[in-house]
This record gives structure tokens, C-alpha cells and sequence, in this order.
């Protein structure tokens, strides 16, 4: 076999399908900004607020009404660890939006704990995102976001905001606690978008 002159052949990586300069893990590493907050399903409360100031509220009973979609994807984390066909259960953001008048363009999303984060409001429908509370089968623990956490897999996972409480819709961007210390606005995994600049 010849190989031409500057030919290296496909990172491992990128054969393996994974991000540009990600790597494939089988376990689940726990990254947070803070400590985990402990949130019974009896505290546990998920609010959408439009830039008129409207609230959309579901207890967790409310929540486990709405219609369950099982999605299987792809994590990538901006620390460079991949995870593949993660298994996850919970509701569409699709169906909480369903009754959500609203214009605006950007959302602003926040946890227990003061966790936010921003994204376009478009990176939350069409059937991108969900408010999860089961993976691989079992309820979501909570070093992993549980009992209820945003999955956005299409972008970083710092994006998939752990222990959510509720969406806030702006008419204009802000960033959220990482995007404040210079990480990317965005986080798109295929673009590596990880910090301000990429």
C-alpha cells in the first residue's frame, strides 16, 4: 500500500464518530460548579417565565402527566470525555412550550444551586431537548442533575443544565455562569466551541 506525502491516516476519534478532539469514555464523570443539591420530588418545581413575565408551572407530579419520550444520544463535555447512546427518559421541551406565548429569541436556564445557562430558544425545540429524570433505567441521581435535569445533547454538556428549576425567555442574550468566564456562547461539540474565540 502507498500512502501519498502528508498522509496520517483519521484520528482515532474522529473514526469513532466523536467530536474533533474528543475522547470515548464508557463511565460518566461528575463535573460541577458547586455542590449538589439535595431536591426532594415534593420541592421540585419547573417554571418557563416569558419576557412578559407570564409563568408556566408544573409540580413533579404535573410533569410525570405529560407524554414521556426515551431519547438515546450522544454526551460530549467540554473537558474532551464522550459518552455514546446514553439512555435517558423524560418530556419534550416541545410539550412544556406547547402553551408558552412568547417572542423571544434566547433563554436564560437555571438550576437549584444558581447554576445558568444561555441558548437560543431554537437549540430547545424541534425536538432537541428534554427535562430528563431517568437514565439508563433508573432515576437520575443527583450527582448527575437528578431528580430532573435539561438534556441538550447537540451542544456541550455544560449546556445540560443539572438540578433545573426553570426557563427564563429574554428578548436580548446574557450569558450564564460559565459563558461569564469565558466560555463560548454557543458550545457546538463538531465546531469545538469552548471557549470565547473558538
Amino acid at each position: 500500500m502507498t500512502l501519498s506525502p502528508g498522509f496520517r491516516g483519521r484520528h482515532r476519534s474522529q473514526a469513532a464518530g466523536l467530536p474533533p478532539g474528543q475522547y470515548l469514555t464508557t463511565d460518566f464523570p461528575v463535573l460541577s460548579a458547586g455542590p449538589t443539591p439535595r431536591i426532594s420530588r415534593e420541592r421540585w418545581e419547573f417554571t418557563i417565565r416569558t419576557e412578559h413575565q407570564v409563568e408556566h408551572r408544573w409540580s413533579w407530579s404535573q410533569l410525570q402527566q405529560l407524554p414521556v419520550q426515551t431519547p438515546t444520544v450522544d454526551l460530549h463535555c467540554v473537558t474532551k470525555w464522550s459518552k455514546l447512546a446514553t439512555s435517558w427518559r423524560g418530556v419534550s421541551l416541545d410539550d412544556l412550550f406547547a402553551g408558552v406565548d412568547t417572542a423571544a429569541e434566547f433563554a436564560m436556564v437555571h438550576s437549584f444551586g444558581g447554576y445558568t445557562t444561555n441558548l437560543p430558544v431554537a437549540d430547545l425545540l424541534d425536538g432537541k431537548a428534554w427535562i430528563v429524570h431517568t437514565y439508563e433505567g433508573a432515576d437520575l441521581h443527583p450527582e448527575h442533575g437528578g431528580p430532573a435535569r435539561l438534556l441538550v445533547p447537540h451542544l456541550y454538556l455544560w449546556k445540560s443544565a443539572k438540578w433545573v428549576r426553570g426557563i427564563e425567555l429574554m428578548v436580548q442574550n446574557r450569558p450564564g455562569f460559565w459563558e461569564g468566564v469565558g466560555y463560548h456562547d454557543y458550545g457546538d461539540p463538531w465546531r469545538e466551541q469552548r471557549y470565547q474565540g473558538d
